[in-house]
Order: C-alpha cells, then sequence, then structure tokens
C-alpha cells in the first residue's frame, strides 16, 4: 500500500490489494485523541471489534481508556465525554497498544478516514513511545466506497456514509471508539453486500485513486 499526502486536502492511494475478502477477519478500530493534530496529538481512547468477514457478525469487542502525556481539552471532553479525570488512572499508550495489538492479531485493521487520522497517529504514538507498528494490512472504509463508486465526488465523510448506504446508527454512542467501530463495522458490512452483488471477491487498486480528507478540525 502506498499513501501519497498531496495536500491538506487530498491523498492519493495505490498499490492495495486484498483477496479472499469474504474469508478474512477484521478488526475495525477507532482512536479518540486529544484533539485532530495526528503529528501532536494523544491517543486517549481505543475501541475494536472482531468482525466475522463470512458471517457479517461482530465476534469480539475491545475498548481502553489511554492516559495521555498531555490534558485533555475542553472542547474535546465535551465531544468525546472523555474527561481528564476519567484518564488519570488508565493505562499508559504503551500498555493499551501492546493490548491492542494482541486483540488484532492476524487481522486485516478496518477504519474510516484512517489513512488520514487514525493510522498516521497510531505511528506517532508507536514512535514516541519506541513501539514497532504492527504490520496487519489496513483498509479504510472511505477508500473502499471510492472504490466502488469512482463517479462519487463528495468528501466521504462518516455522515455522508451513513446517509448514502442507509446505515443505522440510532444506537450508536459517537465520538466514543467502540461506538464508532461498531458504526463503521456496519458500513464495512454494506460495502461487503456491495462487493458481493457484484462477485467481487479481491480488492485491487492499482491506478492511483485521489481521495478528498475530511477537514477535522472543524469538528472542535
Amino acid at each position: 500500500m502506498k499513501i501519497d499526502m498531496v495536500s491538506e486536502t487530498e491523498y492519493i492511494i495505490s498499490e492495495f490489494m486484498l483477496e479472499n475478502i469474504r474469508a478474512q477477519t477484521y478488526c475495525v478500530f477507532d482512536l479518540e485523541a486529544t484533539g485532530p493534530n495526528e503529528e501532536e496529538d494523544d491517543v486517549i481512547q481505543i475501541g475494536a471489534v472482531l468482525l466475522n468477514g463470512r458471517s457479517g457478525e461482530i465476534e469480539k469487542t475491545y475498548e481502553t481508556l489511554v492516559k495521555p502525556s498531555k490534558l485533555i481539552p475542553k472542547a474535546i471532553e465535551g465531544l468525546t465525554g472523555i474527561s481528564n479525570e476519567d484518564v488519570n488512572e488508565a493505562p499508559e499508550f504503551t500498555e493499551a497498544f501492546t493490548e491492542f495489538s494482541n486483540f488484532s492479531e492476524g487481522a486485516v485493521l478496518v477504519t474510516q478516514a484512517g489513512y488520514e487520522f487514525d493510522w498516521p497517529l497510531l505511528m506517532n504514538e508507536c514512535s514516541r513511545n519506541h513501539l514497532r507498528i504492527i504490520s496487519n494490512k489496513i483498509m479504510d472504509t472511505k477508500v473502499l466506497f471510492a472504490y466502488l463508486f469512482p463517479e462519487i465526488s463528495e468528501i466521504i465523510s462518516t455522515n455522508f456514509l451513513i446517509k448514502t448506504l442507509n446505515i443505522d446508527d440510532y444506537d450508536i454512542k459517537r465520538h466514543h471508539a467502540l461506538g464508532d467501530s461498531v458504526l463503521i463495522a456496519r458500513i464495512f458490512m454494506e460495502l461487503m453486500r456491495v462487493m458481493s452483488n457484484r462477485e467481487i471477491d479481491e480488492i485491487t487498486i492499482q491506478h492511483p485513486i485521489t481521495i478528498k480528507r475530511v477537514q477535522l478540525q472543524k469538528l472542535l
């Protein structure tokens, strides 16, 4: 997989392949952080679900708060519901990441807008803590949507996917890592149904696809 961040508003994805998509186990995950800067902010919560690619069922869940090295801003406390008091006794990133690595072992990672935020945030946290990043293959639902629907030109945000794919989110706690992981899993399984209907059993991105980035600072 090759990701080129060409500007603050776009990136290009190429050289990605995933075969036997329904035979895979997927670890759908989401991170909450002290802010929208993947280079400087800290993880404060990790959520993940293990998804059976054949049945579409969630088999296991994982969530933990993470103690950051900096204070959580008031805006983020309001957005996530996670306070500085909540994370005061939480495990530090090294412990939480080890648990997450064990939980996701052997699975294909799945995120939403993860190529532009969650994945680089995770890599930067690993670098700061002198940890080796996990080697799992990682797929982004917005890239998968762009791959399946190249005629769509909108920014492929989570809300866009919910509306376009008619995803039920009434019972989801948003901006909560486990809640958003369940929501992303529903989005991903709907895209899997699209691929099944088209008799697609592998994803191959040979020619570069340009993806419009979500402007996370607007969430604050």
